[in-house]
């Protein structure tokens, strides 16, 4: 399953410091975040995908606290 999140990142090193971090989340296929635009896309099965984006969002956080998901 793809979905696509808006997402609050500060600046551009962080957004590719977040990706970097989310893509080694057990459980996530593809990950892309655009900090242009302000959207993450996250790739993931569909039977665990909530699990994923939440230990996704857990480790963006350990980079940028301030990141935020908007559902």
């Amino acid at each position: 399953m793809v979905k696509i999140f808006n997402i609050d990142i500060d600046c551009p090193n962080c957004a590719d410091k977040c990706e970097k971090v989310i893509s080694k989340v057990d459980g996530v296929t593809n990950v892309k975040i655009n900090f242009l635009t302000s959207q993450m896309t996250l790739e993931a099965n569909d039977n665990d995908y909530d699990k994923v984006l939440k230990k996704a969002i857990k480790q963006a956080r350990k980079i940028e606290p301030d990141f935020d998901v908007e559902m």
